[in-house]
């Protein structure tokens, strides 16, 4: 896997010394070698390679990569540009229409949201090919939950968008002043009617970035 270079690689080194990084670097390592695993290898940590620690303004939360072909690329909710938009995203780009009139676009490629400071992290970070939450609790939620506390730590406004229960719990982690956390039903079609519809999370967002004196986030997904 693709290690990570730039300014999270300092705070996240002590996660690669600890005895359960070890275990879950193995483990990872022998389901590549044995078993079709998604995202690519040198794709797992994207997500800080696209959003460098310095860079970050927006966090959202998914729980663990698609697992059907072609489709997770390491970024939560995701897809690569010429696979079929998941339901998931669907709905996103429906609230982010009703919300700030965005058109939604033919793909569900949502780099250009990270590049802005948008760090779209799974919780979980790999997944065996068709089994869904196949690699839950070997060690990625210790990883994950090391760069939410070291996100936590920083000390500047940063956007916490934490969708269904999952990453709500994350929430505990969070109790920095300057940081605005948002809290949502999922966006999947079984729950999204909860009210993930007409929440505003992105004019929300938004509106507090700019309190702030930061640029807010263009959330246009462009037509490829």
């Amino acid at each position: 896997m693709a290690m990570i270079q730039n300014d999270w690689l300092e705070p996240l080194t002590p996660e690669f010394r600890k005895p359960y990084y070890a275990e879950l670097f193995k483990f990872v390592k022998e389901e590549y070698a044995a078993r079709k695993v998604f995202p690519p290898a040198d794709d797992i940590f994207n997500a800080f390679h696209l959003t460098p620690l310095h860079e970050v303004k927006v966090v959202i939360l998914g729980q663990d990569p698609y697992h059907n072909d072609g489709q997770a690329h390491g970024l939560c909710f995701s897809v690569k540009p010429d696979v079929d938009v998941p339901p998931s995203l669907v709905n996103i780009y429906q609230e982010l229409h009703d919300d700030l009139g965005c058109f939604i676009p033919n793909n569900g490629y949502l780099t250009k949201w990270a590049e802005q400071g948008v760090l779209m992290l799974n919780t979980v970070l790999t997944v065996r090919a068709h089994q869904a939450n196949s690699h839950r609790g070997k060690g990625w939620e210790e990883f994950t939950d090391a760069a939410i506390r070291i996100l936590n730590e920083q000390d500047r406004p940063i956007v916490f968008i934490l969708w269904g229960s999952p990453a709500q719990k994350k929430a505990a982690m969070l109790h920095n002043p300057k940081h605005l956390i948002l809290k949502a039903p999922h966006p999947s079609p079984l729950s999204a009617y909860r009210g993930f519809f007409g929440s505003r999370p992105f004019s929300q967002t938004n509106e507090f970035l700019k309190k702030n004196g930061l640029e807010p986030i263009d959330w246009q997904i462009e037509n490829v």
